[in-house]
């Protein structure tokens, strides 16, 4: 019997309709639109606006349009598992609302909570379910509204966030396709360089917190951009180590967006050149959990069977790590 891999066989995604330009931010915080594009790449990025409206809602589009593309019901759904830092509430998970939904009435679900590494830790757990060979459909999103916990007289932060969510469907393979290797790691040291202070069980909501403005993203940037880079680029590299693999081998490096510099660094560090980059943080920013699903969901057109692709993440706590996925399907079946 041949192993069992996880395939990747659809991808969605969905950003709000509101455009946050750099020059309307020119308006809230003391910046410009050069400084910002100069620093970070980014251009703009997209806010959830709405009364009542929580990341569960950037997920549903997500998760129909999987469906959709994939010709299944919700109902075929056996598990989801939602990446996000922004959780409709501490409880339920987010992922058991998103199933209510939908209407996935046979799955089960649950959220993992890694920051911007949420979605490789969250694909990577839902690629030992269908190793298992016990599951069949596994709905993999990473979503996250920023805008709900980014403070907008903060110029550190609020240029960076946007709201947005891509996810995967994963389904057994026995022909050598899918999530082949990650490498996954973690340090909680890199709490107090990028973190929430207030809401949670050390410092619960009070109306002090609320009035110190301790519920919002607090972020060292220049400690953060160190070891992102450094971690990011190490995590790739061991990657390709480990699998035999060099920068000809590699189709595309898909990289958490968080500042185009550190995209730029991790491909440098692998030898990969540009044109093997996926990218679009000029246009959604940092979606935090969202930012690699979504560049599939924007690239998918063109990806080939049997591409290889790197994903590789930074995120708060820290977290980070790589993945080697071997692609599936042609994309432009169905892309967009």
């Amino acid at each position: 019997m041949n192993k069992i891999t996880a395939a990747i066989t659809a991808v969605g995604g969905y950003v709000p309709d509101y455009v946050l330009t750099n020059q309307e931010l020119e308006k809230l915080v003391d910046t410009t639109d050069e400084w910002i594009l100069t620093r970070t790449g980014i251009s703009e990025r997209r806010i959830l606006k709405g009364e009542g409206k929580g990341t569960s809602d950037l997920c549903v589009p997500v998760a129909l349009e999987i469906c959709k593309k994939r010709g299944i019901s919700p109902e075929e759904i056996d598990l989801l598992i939602v990446a996000t830092v922004t959780p409709d509430m501490t409880f339920p998970a987010t992922a058991n609302v998103v199933t209510d939904k939908i209407g996935a009435k046979n799955a089960f679900g649950f959220d993992i909570s890694a920051a911007c590494s949420g979605f490789l830790y969250a694909l990577d757990t839902g690629a030992r379910f269908i190793e298992s060979g016990r599951y069949q459909k596994v709905m993999v999103i990473g979503a996250d509204k920023m805008s709900s916990i980014i403070d907008y007289t903060d110029r550190t932060t609020c240029i960076i966030f946007g709201d947005g969510a891509g996810g995967v469907l994963l389904e057994p393979n026995t022909e050598g396709y899918g999530v082949i290797d990650s490498i996954l790691k973690s340090d909680g040291h890199g709490r107090e360089y990028l973190h929430m202070k207030a809401g949670g069980s050390v410092k619960p909501a009070s109306i002090e917190t609320v009035q110190n403005r301790e519920h919002y993203v607090y972020q060292e940037g220049k400690m953060v951009f160190k070891y992102a880079v450094s971690n990011m680029s190490e995590a790739a590299n061991n990657v390709l180590e480990r699998n035999n693999l060099t920068a000809d081998n590699i189709a595309w490096l898909v990289p958490h967006q968080a500042n185009k510099r550190i995209i730029a660094a991790t491909a440098q560090y692998i030898n990969l050149p540009e044109e093997k980059i996926m990218m679009n943080i000029q246009r959604y920013g940092n979606t935090t959990a969202g930012t690699i699903p979504l560049c599939l969901w924007d690239y998918e057109k063109q990806l080939k069977k049997g591409d290889n692709l790197i994903m590789a993440a930074f995120g708060g706590g820290f977290t980070w790590g790589a993945s080697y996925i071997k692609w599936a399907y042609d994309g432009d079946k169905f892309g967009k």
